[in-house]
């Protein structure tokens, strides 16, 4: 699977505000919380992990289509169509900012699962 994308200009080491907001609950909860949300998007569902990096750099590209497209080298209509299978997946519609939210969340608890924060 290819790396994450990078950080966006702007975007030094310091640990963003939602970052920082987790990183005060309890390591478990992290976990269990980003294990529900993303669970349909893990391995164990999408073996070859599309749907996740997708997502990511959705996300990482504030939810616009052709910035996305051209950062996984797609059409934008195949971002489109990966988009609407994670939507029906995970139940969430990513239009909505509460729940591209949640779905941030979940990666950032994922992505500091193997830190210990209390």
């Amino acid at each position: 699977m290819p790396p994450p994308p990078p950080p966006l200009p702007g975007e030094g080491s310091a640990p963003a505000p939602l970052e920082r907001l987790l990183a005060a609950v309890p390591a478990d909860v992290r976990a269990v919380f980003s294990a529900r949300t993303l669970r349909p998007l893990l391995p164990e569902h999408d073996r070859t992990g599309t749907l996740l990096h997708t997502l990511e750099t959705f996300l990482h590209h504030d939810a616009s289509w052709s910035r996305t497209a051209a950062a996984l080298h797609l059409h934008v209509n195949t971002v489109r169509y990966r988009i609407q299978r994670i939507e029906h997946l995970t139940g969430r519609v990513l239009t909505r900012l509460s729940h591209r939210l949640d779905l941030r969340a979940a990666l950032l608890c994922r992505a500091g699962a193997g830190e210990g924060a209390a």
